[in-house]
């Protein structure tokens, strides 16, 4: 399979190719930080090869901690983009910056019991067709 992706600001363009072998959804803390949301949407390959097409002197990286929390984003939108992790052995993908369709559904909920507090019966919330507004 190829996939294409970028950044918000289009700087930033890359492609993937190679399958996916896992799709999570994080909930650690570590993952809503560096998002700002309920959970990270990563996909997974230790096969797939990813090749910048545009703006990889943009690229920054940051491993907190140098733990192994890695996070790879575009420096002039901020967007999450794709970084190798484990030695360069293992592709991580932030789902939300492909531009094409994935055929491969989330494996599951990771660290779910450290989700945040608001993060519960979300599916029920009301729904908008574009930005909401409460009159």
């Amino acid at each position: 399979m190829k996939y294409l992706g970028s950044c918000l600001c289009g700087v930033v363009s890359f492609e993937i190719k190679g399958d996916f072998e896992h799709f999570y959804l994080c909930h650690c803390e570590k993952c809503r930080k560096d998002t700002g949301t309920a959970h990270a949407a990563n996909l997974f390959s230790s096969k797939a090869k990813l090749t910048w097409l545009s703006g990889k002197e943009k690229v920054r990286t940051y491993n907190h901690l140098n733990n192994g929390h890695i996070k790879s984003f575009c420096e002039i939108c901020g967007s999450a983009l794709p970084n190798l992790q484990m030695n360069g052995e293992l592709l991580l993908v932030p789902a939300g910056s492909l531009d094409s369709d994935i055929n491969i559904k989330p494996n599951g909920h990771i660290f779910y019991e450290s989700k945040a507090d608001w993060d519960q019966d979300l599916e029920k919330v009301k729904k908008y067709k574009n930005y909401a507004s409460e009159d």
